[in-house]
């Protein structure tokens, strides 16, 4: 019986580390103490498409805009089919947030949100999600990119 119960151990714990490097290796982002998995756009093309091609995605999920260099980057809804919250970042500090971003009708004439600080990074999420966790300008971003 103890040599089961040992196994068992041994087979759980090994479980637990694939399970940790897996978290670890993933690129997310922490936000009061809230994680999420992150999709990286970081060239051009990526960037342009953003989540426009994905029909929807998990409240733990996001998308990460990374630049070169702090700027005041503008982002629009083209061909998006889910309304969102766009987070500005600068260095590891949310500099700015537009919540509850709508879908557009058509793809004449966007708005577009535009940060009202530099900013290096934009992460975006489901829409609701600053207001469900609180997120607020100032806070805090831990990437593991």
């Amino acid at each position: 019986m103890k040599i089961i119960t040992l196994i068992l151990g041994i087979i759980l714990l090994i479980l637990l580390i694939l399970k940790i490097d897996s978290l670890t290796s993933t690129p997310h982002a922490n936000i009061n103490d809230h994680i999420f998995s992150l999709y990286l756009a970081t060239t051009a093309h990526d960037q342009e498409i953003g989540l426009a091609k994905f029909n929807k995605i998990g409240n733990n999920q996001g998308m990460l805009f990374i630049f070169d260099k702090p700027d005041y980057y503008s982002f629009w809804m083209k061909n998006m089919k889910f309304p969102i919250d766009i987070i500005f970042i600068s260095g590891n500090r949310i500099v700015d947030i537009f919540q509850n971003v709508p879908v557009q009708k058509n793809n004449n004439n966007l708005p577009t949100y535009t940060t009202g600080e530099k900013a290096d990074k934009v992460l975006e999420i489901n829409t609701g999600l600053t207001n469900k966790y609180k997120i607020k300008i100032g806070d805090n971003v831990n990437l593991n990119l």
